[in-house]
């Protein structure tokens, strides 16, 4: 019965915003006898606002469960349209707080202690209010240190869960009455957003994120992640180091400060860029709200990141894929573009690589006809997604993730200096990367990496072979002409073992040798 009042609300706040116009162009039949009855009667209130904005006005009527599905599905710009996608993406946290007493009583089943016995200040009014929790300040007794405490929403997996069983109908009702809708993937971007909840409502997933984050950062000083307060962490509650700056959209807040502008958005890059190329593991919501600039101390005119409950993640195989794919795009060789991508399997083999790269240069030229600083790298990628559904390309959700934070990423560079110029930026981190990942040090980093498992395996080999052998030996069932062939493939296969293992040691050998005449050439 409360999922059908569930029901019929959406219904009424899909009427009330007019909602259908999503749908007046559409040709299905069906669809547009449900929507004559919900209009009916058909009284069409006059509004000034876009049907884009009307959507998000619902979102944020519904609560906060679908105000974080506008958000989610706002990085779906592979599916979205520009103007849809970008209204969306104004969705902001600033969600109305539960009461203070419930987050106390949270803290104190999560801990199994009173509130005065973990902290000797709590402030009981959140300073920050999102759709999955909210954030408190407060002091540890033992040590004074002032910290912030996040407590997740009161019953939200319940209403999580009770929600995403309607969203799924939903999906199943635009697949049924919406023909050609299967093109959007309803049920799957319902799956996705579902993957994504469930991950973020575990805060000590998100305390995981920043730990790591954190560590990959250890030694630079253009990047601020909080301490995580490992004992007073748990699914529903985690305590971290309190930290304080400056939103970094408050543009005249941080030109008052003396902060440099200019140097702060090249560091921007820099540090989206070691994050997607060196480490593979990025904060993929980097929106004003989750991003600070330090304003005293060491992180003074840095970047303080909050917030890690949704990150991205590279294998060495999308990184190459995009680094190459981005050399490329600089020095317009459309070409090499397609070949990556019949390469890398996103496109059947057989597609004609002057086909494609027909379509990526129609996608890609008029970006060069602008000066550099206005050239969007999120854009070109965008565009290329797009160009590259003709081709029946299936975009990797990762990568999708990966052009939202470059589209906030380059947003925010540009607020704080217009003048930033991306590729220039960008282009000598992604040449230095890509020299790395080929030629003698490439070579030289796998063959060091791999001799941690050859000190495992190799040893073993003798071993294996005498069991392999006992085993062939004892083995009744099988006929001695079978056993004779297997154990000669054996030996075979014994002989290119040791061969192999001999390359490998010489190769090891010469590169023991290069080093030790590297520290005599620099003593």
């Amino acid at each position: 019965m409360s999922n059908f009042l569930r029901f019929f609300h959406i219904l009424l706040i899909i009427r009330k915003y007019n909602l259908t116009d999503f749908a007046e162009n559409h040709k299905s039949f069906l669809l547009k006898i449900f929507c004559f009855f919900l209009n009916f009667p058909s009284i069409k209130k006059k509004t000034h606002s876009s049907k884009e904005q009307r959507l998000r006005y619902a979102l944020e009527q519904l609560g906060p469960l679908f105000v974080k599905f506008g958000q989610v599905i706002s990085t779906r710009r592979d599916i979205l349209y520009e103007e849809l996608a970008n209204e969306l993406t104004l969705l902001q946290d600033q969600v109305t707080p539960f009461s203070g007493k419930k987050a106390i009583e949270i803290i104190e089943i999560s801990f199994k202690k009173k509130i005065n016995e973990i902290f000797s200040n709590f402030s009981e009014t959140p300073v920050a209010s999102a759709s999955i929790a909210q954030v408190h300040f407060g002091t540890l007794v033992n040590n004074k240190t002032q910290v912030a405490v996040k407590v997740l929403r009161p019953n939200i997996i319940r209403k999580i869960d009770k929600d995403l069983k309607l969203l799924y109908s939903i999906a199943n009702l635009v697949r049924l009455f919406i023909p050609g809708s299967e093109r959007l993937k309803p049920k799957e971007v319902i799956k996705e957003f579902d993957d994504y909840l469930h991950d973020e409502v575990d805060l000590l997933y998100e305390a995981a994120n920043a730990s790591k984050l954190k560590r990959n950062f250890a030694k630079s000083s253009i990047l601020k992640i909080p301490d995580m307060v490992w004992d007073l962490c748990s699914s529903n509650v985690i305590v971290m180091e309190q930290v304080h700056g400056i939103p970094i959209n408050k543009i005249e807040e941080l030109k008052k400060a003396e902060i440099d502008l200019i140097e702060l958005s090249h560091e921007g890059v820099e540090i989206f860029f070691t994050q997607v190329f060196r480490d593979g593991f990025f904060h993929a919501d980097m929106h004003p709200g989750n991003i600070f600039v330090g304003k005293d101390g060491k992180y003074f005119g840095k970047y303080i990141a909050l917030d890690f409950g949704i990150v991205g993640s590279l294998t060495e195989s999308d990184k190459n894929y995009l680094a190459r794919n981005f050399l490329a795009f600089f020095r317009r060789d459309y070409r090499k573009v397609a070949e990556l991508h019949i390469e890398s399997g996103w496109v059947p083999l057989e597609t004609q690589v002057n086909s494609l790269e027909s379509a990526i240069r129609t996608v890609c030229e008029p970006y060069f006809d602008k000066p550099l600083k206005e050239i969007s790298l999120a854009q070109v990628l965008l565009r290329l997604f797009q160009a590259s559904k003709k081709f029946n390309v299936i975009i990797q959700p990762q990568l999708v993730l990966l052009q939202k934070t470059l589209l906030n990423v380059e947003g925010l560079g540009r607020q704080l200096n217009p003048n930033l110029d991306l590729w220039v930026t960008a282009k000598p981190f992604l040449e230095n990367w890509m020299s790395e990942q080929i030629g003698f040090n490439a070579l030289r980093k796998q063959v060091i990496t791999e001799s941690e498992n050859w000190a495992v395996d190799i040893p073993k080999l003798p071993r294996l072979g005498i069991e392999l052998i006992k085993e062939l030996k004892n083995t009744s069932n099988l006929q001695k002409k079978n056993q004779a062939k297997i154990l000669t493939f054996y030996k075979k296969a014994i002989k290119w073992f040791i061969f192999v293992f001999l390359i490998n040691i010489s190769l090891m050998s010469f590169l023991v040798i290069l080093f030790f005449l590297e520290i005599y050439n620099s003593a």
